[in-house]
């Protein structure tokens, strides 16, 4: 459900089949200074979101810092439902915000996911799942997830075209 500006924050909890807490954020992007502390990247990342003018981006990496923190800029065609693979990362955090459109972003617990599609690929720090997607996540533009290691993410789907951006930020900075 879509949540009005200014609203609480929205996380997702779930017990994971091994019993442990897991859970995703979703809010907008006038309430992403609540998040600064989680890592010393966000304030940074935070800024780079209020401060660019993100429609004005062209599609594709924007870095930041080298190797600690880059935007990719998606512009793309909604998949269905049904399309979507969830998706994992080990190296990167995501901050998923919508410029454009609506994303309906799928989650699942890492720790439930239990058919793999393929193996890590830690080069391009992504591994693919085909389990039952648990969550799905309506987000519209000045929204965003926050997906961290253990989130099982399947993102661009909806109907139409989707702007959103993208930001990676290492888990571990240097």
């Amino acid at each position: 459900q879509r949540q009005p500006e200014g609203r609480p924050t929205i996380h997702f909890y779930h017990i994971s089949i091994t019993g442990t807490l897991d859970y995703m954020i979703y809010d907008t992007l006038n309430n992403a200074d609540r998040y600064a502390s989680l890592h010393p990247l966000f304030p940074r990342a935070i800024e780079f979101l209020r401060s660019k003018d993100l429609p004005a981006l062209e599609p594709g990496i924007h870095v930041i810092i080298d190797k600690q923190m880059f935007a990719i800029i998606e512009q793309v065609s909604a998949r269905v439902r049904e399309a979507a693979k969830l998706e994992c990362h080990r190296k990167y955090i995501d901050i998923q915000l919508v410029l454009q459109g609506r994303d309906e972003m799928g989650w699942k617990s890492l720790s439930d996911c239990q058919q793999p599609l393929d193996a890590f690929n830690s080069e391009k720090d992504i591994q693919f799942f085909t389990d039952h997607i648990d969550t799905w996540i309506a987000t519209h533009a000045n929204e965003f997830c926050i997906f961290f290691p253990q989130d099982a993410h399947a993102p661009l789907v909806g109907t139409g075209k989707i702007r959103k951006v993208v930001m990676k930020i290492a888990v571990d900075p240097i």
